[in-house]
């Protein structure tokens, strides 16, 4: 008798998940954030390039530096973890698989980006 239910009445009462707009959202404007840090860190490198190593941490111990670097740190480690749970979620079809690399991408991401700005704090700290 379920076979003559037509698709709508299947669906219905189950829903939005009302998540997908933010996760597309919030994917977005990482990417546009890393645009334009990428470009602030790519010019950063450069000109750091021929100095040595106490002029490289010179130049993150600037506040305006340490400040955008730990926003691209942020930026990066976010997008990271946003990109590769839509790569997990349409490509692992194994529940208890999916649920652990879920798991372990926002571990690692969050472990990453914690170790990065510790690195950075302690920089512009003089530590």
């Amino acid at each position: 008798m379920s076979n003559l239910r037509t698709p709508l009445k299947n669906a219905l009462g189950l829903g939005s998940a009302k998540q997908g707009a933010h996760h597309f959202i919030v994917q977005r404007l990482t990417a546009v954030a890393l645009l334009f840090l990428s470009l602030w860190f790519v010019w950063t490198v450069l000109g750091a390039l021929h100095g040595d190593y106490a002029a490289a941490r010179a130049l993150v111990a600037q506040p305006f530096n340490a400040v955008l670097m730990l926003a691209f740190i942020v930026a990066v480690f976010w997008h990271a973890q946003l990109g590769l749970q839509v790569v997990v979620e349409d490509y692992v079809h194994t529940r208890w698989l999916e649920v652990a690399l879920q798991i372990a991408i926002k571990f690692l991401c969050f472990l990453g980006g914690a170790a990065s700005a510790l690195a950075v704090i302690r920089i512009a700290l003089g530590r």
